[in-house]
């Protein structure tokens, strides 16, 4: 079976000029039971339609328990065209989490045939990374739903439908150096709506690019899934709806509600970052760290470092637990890791920052613009910043 077969919800398969050169390999059977056809709302925009999607995910239901699009329709009152996205949003990530729980997922990261023509803005892909961008490229086009996609794996905006409704930003595949040691992964996406204001203005392309500029207070959706023991997703609705959890039941294919209106501690007792670059920090961020692992701080109590390496899987634990997940350097991209991450850190009542300024507030000015990422329990976020130098300037490349 070709590898592309697996790429699109829906069927549709990719131009040869979009394939990447991999083996042919990728055959993972997506059971019934793991991932079942999309629900009827994929392939329409009335209510009507949204109805009876509401009734066929009746049969997933356990009494307690609400499945994805029971809450979007019951609870937050999204509106049909964003319903529609989401679910396309949340097969695709389900092919995902099949692709990186495959055995066949370490032939598939063997191979060296990917064309690498990357600029210093952009990470190396693997082709993990080129699989997981299809299956999203081929959901986002089936759902009719989206004008733009940038993705971390593409050099320019992608125009799907000019009429689309939203713009979706991604990291298809946080963590996919980690992935040959089963370490957790993740997906993080945005959702904005179309600037039409700008439709007549200028050509199609700078029009996609000023659409995936936006700044990160006009995110509509915002959310993350970690591919671990359990893959969970974790998404916010907008402004003051909360970010809550969701958790994929393999025995009905479907994300079930886990936990409601999730709320980060005020303080926790973890950081979470690569201390192996202690010397190159700044002053500022080596006396808070030194102060908070001896119970030096504010908290009185002594500190833990809990560093994982995969973006996602940190994020989510710091959610869970309180504390701080940071980078110091120029690493992380803003428009597709810190804007949805510091979206729903702060519906959780936590905060993000590049260790001077709200990130939600940054304007982007490049598609793949990179700063530094601060982000977890509000009085912690408070207490670091307060040591005033804590982004890392010196960046000599590291090669690990």
């Amino acid at each position: 079976m070709n590898l592309l077969h697996l790429t699109s919800c829906t069927g549709t398969t990719t131009s040869p000029s979009l394939r990447p050169s991999l083996p042919s390999i990728l055959h993972i059977p997506t059971t019934r039971r793991l991932l079942p056809p999309p629900i009827s709302a994929v392939n329409s925009t009335n209510s009507s339609t949204m109805s009876s999607c509401s009734s066929k995910t009746e049969v997933y239901s356990n009494g307690k328990q609400k499945t994805l699009l029971e809450f979007v329709g019951e609870e937050v009152h999204v509106s049909d065209d964003l319903a529609v996205l989401l679910a396309h949003v949340q097969s695709a990530c389900k092919r995902i989490a099949a692709l990186v729980a495959s055995p066949l997922n370490y032939e598939i990261s063997k191979s060296k045939s990917i064309e690498q023509n990357l600029s210093s803005e952009r990470d190396a892909q693997k082709p993990l990374d080129i699989i997981s961008n299809e299956i999203i490229l081929q959901s986002l086009k089936s759902s009719n739903k989206v004008s733009v996609l940038a993705s971390e794996e593409s050099s320019t905006p992608i125009l799907l439908n000019p009429k689309g409704k939203f713009v979706f930003v991604t990291d298809p595949l946080d963590g996919s150096r980690n992935i040959d040691a089963s370490i957790p992964t993740g997906t993080i996406f945005g959702v904005y709506n179309r600037l039409a204001e700008l439709d007549e203005l200028m050509p199609e392309q700078d029009k996609a690019m000023l659409n995936s500029l936006q700044s990160g207070t006009k995110l509509v959706t915002a959310g993350y899934v970690l591919y671990s023991s359990a893959t969970v997703l974790g998404i916010s609705f907008g402004t003051g709806t909360g970010t809550h959890l969701f958790t994929l039941d393999r025995e009905i294919g479907e994300f079930v509600l886990t936990k409601r209106n999730v709320k980060i501690p005020p303080r926790g007792q973890i950081y979470s970052v690569n201390d192996a670059r202690y010397f190159d920090w700044p002053e500022g961020l080596k006396n808070y760290i030194d102060t908070v692992r001896q119970g030096q701080g504010q908290n009185h109590k002594k500190y833990s470092a809990r560093y994982i390496c995969s973006l996602v899987a940190d994020f989510h634990r710091t959610l869970l637990y309180g504390g701080i997940t940071m980078n110091p350097r120029d690493h992380l991209r803003l428009i597709y890791e810190a804007n949805p991450l510091s979206f729903l850190i702060e519906e959780a009542g936590g905060k993000g920052s590049d260790g001077k300024n709200r990130i939600l507030s940054v304007q982007p000015v490049k598609l793949h613009q990179r700063l530094p990422l601060f982000l977890g329990s509000l009085e912690d976020m408070n207490e670091l910043e307060s040591y005033g130098d804590i982004q890392q300037k010196i960046n000599p490349g590291y090669e690990v």
